[in-house]
């Protein structure tokens, strides 16, 4: 086998994943709302995922997915994306828009930093850091990550309005 049909049986086996993955979008969805959702007709949404030789080149638009994303109960393409370049996304259903949520941001931002220098002062004041403290620094570290991407989006948002 030479090296372009080893490419195009990945990019085939990659194109069938994401298929599988755009219908399962879909019918998560409905069609009808799906339609509503996106303006695009019920014929048009199952050539998305459609294995037919004249489909096979034709994959939903990002946009598309990501209003189908918006209203489906878990992000069935963004998450089959994720997997086919090794990587591990979480989905947190409990994370949800909020009023006045750049101000509340940064007042968690602040907690979360100042909850950060006091668990390295404690932790550095023997000189060494156990495992149980990186740990927690760990933790602690990843929860100004995800507060500093909710301002992220949250500023994104504003500077679109």
């Amino acid at each position: 086998m030479d090296s372009n049909e080893e490419l195009d049986d990945i990019a085939s086996h990659y194109g069938a994943y994401l298929k599988k993955h755009t219908e399962a979008l879909i019918k998560d969805v409905g069609y009808e709302k799906a339609c509503q959702v996106t303006g695009k007709s019920k014929a048009t949404l199952g050539r998305y995922f459609s294995t037919s030789t004249e489909h096979a080149e034709r994959f939903m638009p990002i946009d598309v997915v990501s209003e189908l994303e918006e209203v489906s109960s878990f992000p069935f393409v963004t998450k089959a994306l994720a997997e086919l370049r090794m990587l591990v996304i979480e989905y947190d259903k409990s994370r949800a828009p909020r009023k006045g949520a750049l101000n509340a941001d940064v007042v968690l931002l602040s907690q979360r930093f100042a909850t950060l220098m006091g668990q390295y002062n404690e932790s550095i004041s023997d000189g060494i850091i156990s495992l149980n403290e990186a740990k927690r620094l760990l933790k602690e570290t990843s929860d100004i990550q995800q507060v500093l991407l909710d301002m992220k989006l949250h500023l994104e948002h504003e500077s679109q309005s």
